[in-house]
């Protein structure tokens, strides 16, 4: 059995971390979003819609029932929406720093990716699959639908 006439060169040149592809820094400021950091952003951006619905409904959070529950998922939605799309991060995104960049042509920009990315994002968010199914960018569905990435500040 012959063996190859080339040595094991490691990752490919295309894919070496999260980013590379798209021309971000693998760490730092421009670097796609850690795992944690996201999730913390959105447990953060849970809470302060249920915040909001419990001022509306004049019910705790922990009380829930169905207005609750619609009005916390609307809140959630409405924010979610708004802030990413506009301001280019929620109010998770800012507290864990980071933000949501508009990727065009394999490019990344600095301004917000607009409110129809923002809208398409949070509904793919509220389904919770395509938040969960991702490629190698960390990029969920709800990101690659919306032409978006999570990045740190």
């Amino acid at each position: 059995m012959a063996s190859s006439a080339e040595p094991a060169t490691g990752p490919s040149e295309e894919f070496r971390y999260p980013g590379n592809r798209l021309g971000l820094p693998e760490d730092g400021p421009g670097s796609v979003g850690t795992w944690g950091r996201r999730v913390l952003a959105l447990v953060i951006d849970w809470l302060i819609a249920g915040l909001i619905a419990s001022a509306l409904t004049g019910r705790p959070m922990w009380a829930g029932g169905n207005n609750h529950s619609l009005l916390h998922t609307a809140a959630f939605f409405a924010m979610s929406a708004i802030l990413a799309g506009l301001l280019g991060s929620t109010i998770g995104h800012r507290l864990c720093g980071l933000r949501v960049a508009p990727v065009r042509d394999r490019k990344t920009y600095d301004g917000p990716p607009g409110l129809l990315a923002g809208i398409i994002r949070s509904v793919l968010i509220l389904l919770v699959i395509p938040a969960v199914v991702f490629d190698r960018e960390r990029r969920g569905l709800h990101d690659l639908a919306a032409k978006t990435i999570v990045v740190r500040r």
